[in-house]
């Protein structure tokens, strides 16, 4: 199991505006996290839509952390561009179960735990934390 693709290069273009600590611009922020240009403008209108990138127009434009890195988790990035993380279907307000049951099963509530935990995890983890530890591995 894997987090989606789109995911992935979200956290790439977190990750790459927390360590150069500076507005860029899109062109900047895809080649140097080798994600497509067009897919990374389409990443940056989520993650300015969430609230964690800013996005400034004309001569001195591009793009930048809205809040510190320390204030951004991996869990907020994936929010942003897929919404809540769910480990299954099943546990989705109308989730349908795929063997038709109704009410709780002890799958969902398996699925529901590692769901908490995987959410906690990911919560855990910031951006200056993910930053720093790259600098020591230098």
């Amino acid at each position: 199991m894997h987090i989606t693709q789109e995911s992935d290069y979200a956290i790439r273009i977190i990750y790459c505006l927390a360590k150069n600590q500076k507005r860029m611009d899109a062109r900047s922020i895809s080649q140097e996290m080798s994600v497509s240009l067009r897919f990374s403008l389409k990443i940056l209108g989520k993650l300015v839509a969430s609230g964690l990138v800013a996005s400034f127009k004309g001569n001195r434009g591009g793009y930048e952390l809205a809040r510190p890195a320390a204030e951004i988790t991996m869990l907020d990035v994936i929010r942003a561009v897929e919404g809540p993380y769910q480990l299954s279907r099943c546990l989705e307000e109308c989730g349908e179960c795929n063997r038709g049951a109704s009410g709780i099963c002890a799958f969902q509530q398996v699925f529901r735990r590692i769901s908490e935990q995987v959410n906690r995890e990911l919560g855990a983890v910031d951006f200056a934390q993910i930053v720093a530890s790259e600098n020591q591995c230098r």
